[in-house]
């Protein structure tokens, strides 16, 4: 018995009755009821990549969000005599962390300090252009011109310093007001608070090393 040698219709050859092969199709498409599929990752592969950068993007936006309540909080502390402005300062300082996307260490703490350092700042322009010379007039006409900044900027840091001193336990703050803030010798502020000098060394120290993080925290530096 001799076996016919075998064709395969995918080798372009012909049925094995002698009539073309008949190419595998999908009816469906082939009658037109069901339209092939358009702009699905099958058609058109992803840049390596593209995934990545969408989830990192969708994962600054959620941090941001995160932080906006903590930054509208520290921005209306400095500047809370007008709601307005504190919102234009937290959507600015927003929209520069967004824009400036791979720059920035976008950890949880780094990202912080970063957003509150660029508030303050924002701030401190907003005060120096409210308190701008007028146009014609020299700093010989207007002798405070040339301490607006320094002026404006200590305005900042106070408000800051205090903000940091409500984040202290009662009894630390109060100890670093008396012996840094208003320079009293440990003795005296030992008689006032009627505790032993001792304790309000320890009082101090550890007040200074929260009051420490709480400004770094703020973005100044201690």
């Amino acid at each position: 018995m001799i076996i016919p040698p075998y064709r395969d219709r995918r080798d372009g050859g012909r049925g094995t009755h002698g009539a073309p092969a008949r190419p595998i199709t999908n009816d469906c498409e082939e009658s037109g009821a069901v339209a092939p599929m358009r702009g699905t990752t099958g058609d058109a592969p992803q840049p390596p990549g593209a995934v990545d950068s969408a989830t990192t993007a969708g994962l600054r936006a959620e941090l941001l969000i995160a932080e906006r309540e903590r930054l509208h909080h520290y921005v209306a502390a400095l500047a809370g005599y007008d709601p307005h402005h504190v919102e234009d300062v937290v959507q600015e300082t927003l929209l520069r962390a967004w824009q400036l996307g791979d720059r920035l260490d976008w950890r949880d703490r780094p990202i912080r300090m970063w957003l509150f350092r660029v508030a303050r700042n924002l701030l401190i322009d907003g005060l120096r252009k409210d308190r701008a010379v007028p146009v014609g007039v020299t700093a010989t006409d207007y002798p405070d011109a040339l301490t607006i900044a320094d002026e404006t900027s200590q305005v900042v840091d106070r408000c800051v310093l205090v903000d940091a001193l409500r984040a202290l336990a009662p009894a630390h703050r109060e100890a670093v007001v008396h012996v840094h803030l208003l320079g009293a010798a440990g003795e005296d502020v030992a008689r006032l608070l009627g505790v032993p000098k001792g304790t309000v060394k320890s009082r101090t120290h550890h007040g200074l090393r929260r009051l420490r993080h709480e400004l770094a925290e703020r973005g100044v530096a201690a």
